[in-house]
């Protein structure tokens, strides 16, 4: 069965909204490249998601945010955390946090680890879809292993038949997936450099007189 295609607009969010309650999974746009989610609530939404994308399961899953509350509900925002996502959020910058006490992710989200991926996106999408259903499991929308796909053509080539619906929102803006920095312990440390150069996070985090960050 091939996925639905509809268009980026209120119509194609609303039926995205209702098949993800559904348990289904969602391509989208997003504001790096396009990506597959899933409910947080769906029951064994996150091993279809795995599962879709032959992605491997100890790699964690990112949560999409629609703001600074939902990032509180699910991760501990640390001084730095606070200044990086005060500068680049929303943005393409994924902030790795310790986990918020009464949390409870699943350990398949986070691959067993205490921790949790979490991101404010600058497009609408995403975050009208984590304001209905909130915050969202999100992973590029790509085979593991494969080019990550920058429009609703490539999702659908890679992951058509994986897939309930896909959301065409166009070409995606960025094109390159977002740089993920580690701030759950002592110093904020690079953990892949993406949309966001890793000279322009010290240089915020130096401004605010804070710890210097730790590049790889």
């Amino acid at each position: 069965m091939t996925a639905r295609l509809l268009p980026d607009d209120e119509a194609g969010r609303a039926a995205a909204a209702a098949t993800l309650r559904a348990g289904g999974l969602v391509g989208m746009p997003t504001d790096t490249v396009y990506g597959v989610g899933v409910s947080l609530e769906a029951e064994d939404g996150l091993t279809r998601l795995f599962a879709a994308k032959d992605r491997p399961p100890d790699r964690a899953i990112v949560l999409l945010v629609a703001d600074l509350e939902q990032v509180a509900s699910v991760g501990v925002l640390s001084p730095a955390a606070r200044v990086l996502a005060g500068r680049f959020w929303p943005g393409g910058l994924t902030l790795v946090l310790a986990q918020a006490a009464g949390a409870r992710l699943p350990a398949v989200l986070t691959a067993g680890a205490a921790t949790v991926g979490v991101r404010l996106p600058a497009h609408e999408c995403p975050r009208a879809l984590a304001r209905e259903l909130g915050p969202l499991p999100v992973t590029s929308a790509n085979l593991s292993g494969e080019a990550d796909a920058r429009d609703a053509a490539g999702v659908m080539a890679q992951l058509g038949g994986r897939l309930d619906l896909i959301l065409d929102g166009g070409p995606a803006r960025g094109g390159v997936p977002s740089t993920v920095v580690d701030c759950s312990g002592e110093l904020p440390r690079v953990l892949r450099v993406g949309a966001i150069a890793t000279s322009e996070l010290a240089a915020v985090l130096q401004g605010a007189g804070l710890a210097r960050i730790v590049a790889g």
